[in-house]
């Protein structure tokens, strides 16, 4: 539909398509359940809601034009306003930074808006177009709902495999190739926490709301829904402990790392001190120094060297010795 913010319209009772924007709007008006997709960054988008659906409740209007949302349901008159966040698919972008989806349903329309793209809007399309779709608002809403929280599931579960194998190859020793794994694992989980205690809270808030198009059914299949994305959300906080863990774990053996090779350089210091101090001693170019007319002084200095060497290696392992009996 050029030049409207319309980006897809159908009839859900199987009708043929909306002729053009007109028809879209005199259908929405009227008793013909129809649904219409909006791009939020159309520059009429707007303007379009707030003229065309002006029957609808302020409250209603005002969270489909709002830029910032984060997941809510409200009973709004005799409809349902329903703000959810799916997985960002769009190319270039993180899918953890989920991306909003805001929905009217009433018995006798549909509305939802994104300002990007969203795949379950784009599947739900070429499911009504094939005849496939639902045939009503409060199936609109399931089937909306499982296809959301179907890619969050997707989205989890490739998280928790990535996570098992940092696990692995932390614990297998591979700490200094991984850390920067570890640390984009740890952001992901953030991110998409934000999220996804909130929109548990709201799928189980749409599972008790009393509405004309929420009927048996479309509870059940909600609260099944609910059910998921609570397991998602335990998951994730699972998954944000797990990535604590490993962190500790990537600093804990950097530190005994840092403790190794101080404790090598503290050895080689406590052994070559004492050499260095002989040599220096009888480096010293003054009168008096023993053994300056004999022929083996110097060799006689570097066996004091050897011994001295051995007498201290001698006195640390016996120390160490001593420390692990008082130990036991």
């Amino acid at each position: 539909m050029t030049n409207s913010p319309i980006l897809y319209s159908h009839f859900l009772s199987g009708a043929p398509d909306p002729d053009g924007p007109v028809d879209i709007v005199a259908a929405l008006r009227d008793e013909r359940l129809a649904w219409a997709h909006l791009d939020g960054t159309h520059p009429d988008a707007q303007l379009w809601i707030r003229e065309e659906l002006d029957y609808l409740d302020p409250q209603a209007v005002e969270a489909l034009v709002d830029v910032n949302t984060r997941p809510r349901m409200s009973l709004v008159g005799d409809g349902v306003l329903v703000i959810l966040r799916a997985i960002n698919f769009n190319e270039g972008e993180d899918p953890e930074d989920m991306v909003s989806l805001r929905m009217y349903l009433d018995t006798q329309r549909i509305l939802t808006i994104s300002r990007k793209r969203v795949r379950a809007v784009e599947r739900m399309n070429e499911a009504l177009r094939e005849g496939t779709g639902p045939l009503d608002a409060g199936a609109f809403l399931v089937r909306m709902t499982e296809d959301i929280v179907g890619n969050i599931n997707v989205f989890q579960s490739d998280l928790d495999a990535h996570a098992e194998e940092l696990e692995d190859r932390v614990f297998g020793g591979q700490g200094d190739h991984v850390r920067h794994d570890v640390l984009d694992l740890r952001l992901k989980v953030i991110a998409a926490r934000r999220y996804l205690g909130p929109q548990r809270d709201v799928l189980i808030k749409v599972s008790q709301a009393q509405s004309p198009i929420i009927d048996a059914v479309t509870r059940r299949e909600i609260e099944e829904e609910a059910f998921k994305m609570t397991r998602i959300a335990e998951d994730m906080d699972e998954l944000r402990d797990q990535a604590q863990v490993l962190r500790e774990e990537l600093s804990s053996q950097l530190s005994d790392r840092v403790n190794r090779n101080t404790f090598v350089m503290s050895v080689v210091t406590s052994i070559f001190l004492p050499l260095g101090f002989l040599t220096g001693l009888f480096g010293v170019n003054l009168g008096g120094m023993p053994g300056l007319q004999s022929p083996v002084a110097f060799g006689l200095l570097v066996v004091g060297c050897v011994v001295l060497v051995i007498a201290q290696l001698g006195v640390m392992g016996l120390v160490r010795w001593v420390l692990r009996r008082a130990v036991r």
